[in-house]
């Protein structure tokens, strides 16, 4: 992409929280009466040192992660698989809070501009994610005029609102309009301060989107990457300074009804149709911020199921090339989260500080580690940006975990541990069911002559006239066919079953890149090349369709065959297991039951559990026992 695409593409999580983010720092100091408003300024200028601060540390990673640098990859790369998991745990709460914060932020500026729907924000807001489900299970993406539209109209109308603003203020000498009279609830303290700077910090979601996004951009790629981020710092501090400076002098407070924004642009602009471009321009980046989610929380998904963290159903590509399953588990789960709080944006920002400011302190301190271990050019100047990143971030994540976890950070914390517990068990099945389908010198089946299909015929031929006629065993001509992902054991028990027909058989391997196929073929001829291979290669990691694809073009250059597609299957124990394993031959069955003469059938192999394996081996010993006493 080039710059001036990528700016207002990647930048509308983090500018749209402008929209929040100083709208939850006050509503936090109005708590106080006027005594708390006073600190909204010094509050904020340190908000803006944070900005500032991690939007450095951001450059650092763009630098040493040119092909993109998410902090799971920085995390799990410098600080190991836990620090890895709890840095992802944080980023999948943030996604999911992106898309709810960010549809019940848009439907407040609605709302503010049209009371008459705020009784049906929660409905008018789910719809919103089904729109945004539907179109990215279609393949939406970010791309173009049509994206970057929404984020150069909201910069305008906010630097139209705080220049008209300001004019509007040096006509009375920039002397603040006193606010409405506050009854205060709690006093000033350190713990108000602390709850307002945390619930500020909020405005800084979405910062680490453009290292994420390194390989998108034009060559060379990391040096605009943080040319765009620089931009992108510049102007989240310009519109979040104006925004508080604008509060502060036009007596702003929070107030039911009726947003921060829409009341400062009421006042700069009166109910014409600057404020009406404003709200809109409002709601537009904010549905723009709510997509992001949609591209990163899959991609993060994807790679937690590549590490065997996830279930692999997750690496799935749809037809759209989108990554499907991981659309859908998103759009539920901020459907579930929007619903549960009623679309209220103030219920939801103490959930948002947790998972975001843990991803950053993760990533920060895996830069750090990074740079100490590397020493490369520059490491001590870099080291010391992403130090002072990771403390302020861990700062901030520390004082939302503590302030506002009667507020429901309780929740978010919960939701880290369960997504940590979860993935580690996923692992540990998988890392099991490896070591049962690794293959030993007594696990390779041999057959005992070689196999091969008979050369077909020619396709324009056609099928014959009657296309199941075969009435006795003599008459059926068989050719077998055997999918195979990897050769383990119970690829080889397919393949020795196949043999044990004493029929053609072909195995078929679908790879996803040619690095893949030429390994795949290196361990087959290591195998001893004893039957016939094709091996498909399939770019987007579709499995099904370049099977059934490959079946069908048999069926076609062979309609005299019956072709028995035979699919090595794990068994496992546990419902909750088999969610962890495709079902192939499932998928396979229903898509070629309309072709004659093409059999879909599985060979089990059983995987035990941890429980039976250590009741065999205890089983064992007491045999070995009894054997040595008698």
């Amino acid at each position: 992409m080039r710059k001036l695409v990528a700016l207002p593409v990647l930048s509308a999580d983090a500018l749209s929280s402008v929209a929040y983010g100083p709208e939850a720092l006050l509503a936090v100091l109005v708590l106080a009466g006027t005594a708390g408003l006073a600190y909204s300024v010094p509050v904020s200028a340190a908000i803006v040192f944070l900005m500032l601060a991690v939007g450095l540390s951001y450059r650092q990673t763009i630098r040493a992660y040119p092909h993109g640098g998410g902090s799971y990859i920085v995390a799990t790369d410098n600080l190991g698989r836990i620090p890895g998991l709890v840095a992802a745990a944080g980023l999948m709460t943030d996604y999911v809070l992106t898309v709810a914060v960010s549809v019940s932020s848009g439907m407040a500026a609605v709302t503010s501009a049209v009371p008459s729907l705020a009784g049906d924000v929660v409905v008018i807001g789910v719809l919103v994610i089904a729109v945004l489900l539907a179109g990215n299970l279609r393949g939406v993406r970010q791309a173009g005029a049509l994206f970057a539209a929404p984020t150069y109209a909201f910069v305008v109308a906010i630097f139209a609102l705080v220049g008209f603003g300001l004019y509007h203020a040096a006509g009375r000498g920039f002397e603040p309009v006193p606010h409405p009279p506050l009854h205060a609830v709690e006093g000033v303290g350190l713990l108000l301060v602390m709850r307002a700077f945390a619930s500020g910090s909020t405005a800084m979601t979405g910062i680490e989107a453009i290292s994420n996004a390194v390989p998108a951009f034009k060559t060379i790629s990391w040096r605009n990457a943080r040319t765009t981020l620089s931009w992108m710092i510049g102007l989240l501090i310009a519109l979040f300074a104006g925004t508080v400076a604008m509060v502060h002098l036009e007596g702003v407070v929070p107030r039911p009804g009726e947003t921060v924004l829409s009341q400062l642009a009421h006042r700069s602009f009166g109910s014409n149709g600057m404020y009406v471009f404003t709200q809109a321009a409002t709601a537009l980046i904010l549905l723009l911020a709510a997509n992001t989610a949609f591209n990163d929380f899959p991609r993060v998904l994807s790679l937690l199921a590549r590490d065997n963290h996830a279930p692999r159903v997750f690496l799935r590509l749809g037809d759209r090339l989108a990554f499907s399953n991981g659309i859908i588990l998103l759009s539920v789960a901020a459907a579930l989260v929007y619903v549960a709080f009623d679309g209220n944006t103030a219920s939801l920002i103490p959930l948002y500080a947790v998972g975001v400011f843990l991803a950053f302190t993760l990533s920060q301190s895996g830069m750090v580690v990074h740079w100490w271990r590397g020493r490369e050019r520059h490491w001590r100047k870099s080291l010391c940006f992403n130090a002072t990143g990771a403390v302020l971030s861990a700062l901030v994540f520390i004082t939302a975990g503590i302030t506002k976890f009667t507020e429901g950070a309780w929740l978010a914390i919960l939701a880290v541990g369960a997504f940590l517990l979860v993935t580690t068990r996923i692992h540990r099945h998988y890392a099991r069911v490896a070591e049962a389908l690794r293959l030993g010198p007594r696990h390779v089946e041999i057959p005992s002559r070689t196999i091969a299909p008979r050369p077909c015929a020619d396709p324009a031929a056609g099928p014959a006239p009657d296309a199941e006629p075969e009435e006795s065993p003599e008459e059926i001509r068989h050719l077998s066919v055997v999918p195979l992902d990897a050769l383990h054991r119970a690829s080889m028990r397919a393949l020795a079953y196949a043999a044990s027909l004493q029929q053609p058989v072909l195995a078929l391997h679908v790879s996803p890149d040619d690095e893949d196929a030429e390994r795949f073929r290196a361990a087959w001829q290591m195998w001893g090349d004893h039957l016939p291979l094709r091996i498909v290669v399939s770019p987007y990691r579709a499995i099904v369709t370049p099977l059934i694809s490959y079946v069908e073009s048999l069926h076609r250059q062979r309609p005299d065959l019956t072709i028995t597609v035979i699919i090595p299957e794990i068994v496992v124990r546990h419902w909750w297991q088999r969610v962890l394993h495709s079902p192939l031959a499932g998928r396979l069955r229903r898509a070629l039951r309309p072709l004659p003469k093409i059999v879909v059938t599985t060979v089990p192999f059983h995987i035990a559990d941890g429980r039976s394996d250590r009741r065999a081996e205890k089983g064992n010993r007491r045999e070995e026992g009894n054997r040595h006493t008698g």
